[in-house]
């Protein structure tokens, strides 16, 4: 029984896909930085969930209680994947520019979130959600150069 559930959750992991870009590459100009940051926590809302789903589930001997365990590991790791897209693809690939006043605080903040969404992929310690979440208002504060003001 504990094989075949680890075999399903290992494909289920295999074959999870995110195909969420957080914005085009294309010059446009119109770009929602707020709502990144929003999205970004709304992810942290959900791998924390996700976390406390795994933690509960794990002590369960079902099927099904099996079978939601691996959807939620996938959950997880799509939502801290689709932390370390937006940060690569939106803010280091687009928005935080080489010639801005804090740079290298911008960057540093912008690795932290990245490193801070890998380590919630590896455990489901919850001080690792809130330790993303950190990283992502200290990426605001960074980025904007003021304190957040958001929604969550």
């Amino acid at each position: 029984m504990l094989r075949a559930t680890a075999l399903s959750l290992f494909l289920s992991l295999t074959f999870a896909a995110s195909t969420a870009l957080p914005h085009c590459q294309v010059p446009c100009g119109i770009y929602g930085d707020q709502r990144r940051f929003e999205e970004l926590l709304e992810d942290t809302e959900t791998i924390a969930k996700a976390m406390a789903q795994i933690a509960e589930l794990s002590e369960k001997g079902d099927a099904l209680s099996h079978n939601q365990l691996a959807r939620w590991v996938v959950t997880k790791e799509d939502h801290a994947g689709n932390i370390q897209k937006i940060i690569a693809q939106y803010f280091l690939a687009q928005r935080i520019k080489p010639d801005a006043e804090n740079y290298t605080k911008q960057l540093t903040s912008a690795h932290a979130v990245i490193i801070a969404a890998m380590k919630c992929k590896q455990n489901v310690d919850p001080a690792t959600a809130e330790a993303l979440k950190k990283s992502i208002l200290d990426l605001y504060r960074a980025y904007e150069g003021k304190e957040p003001v958001l929604e969550r």
